[in-house]
């Protein structure tokens, strides 16, 4: 079985990077933001594991970091979902623009 070029592997990163940055800064509503960050750290996941298995196959570093990103975004998606919920229980809305202007 032949392996899959780096090259691939990076443009499929870097694309799956660009399209988070899009939605976060495109979209109003904190769900999907959420949602685009995610993607975004999940594409630097794809490098982590792709420069670990190319470049230094017998070392375990990139899993590690992998490892640790994935549980630190499900720290941030636990604390931004409570948020969310919060600022829906008070606003009534969760989109941004309209959460910024409203007064406390």
């Amino acid at each position: 079985m032949s392996e899959v070029p780096l090259h691939h592997i990076l443009f499929v990163s870097t694309a799956l990077f660009f399209i988070g940055m899009y939605g976060f800064f495109t979209r109003r509503n904190m769900i999907t933001m959420l949602m685009a960050i995610e993607l975004m750290l999940n594409s630097v996941n794809i490098n982590f594991i792709a420069f670990n298995k190319y470049l230094f196959p017998e070392k375990m570093d990139g899993i590690f970091f992998t490892i640790f990103i994935i549980a630190i975004a499900a720290a941030e998606a636990a604390v931004a979902i409570a948020i969310i919920i919060n600022l829906y229980r008070s606003h009534k809305s969760i989109d941004v623009e309209e959460a910024s202007e409203m007064k406390y």
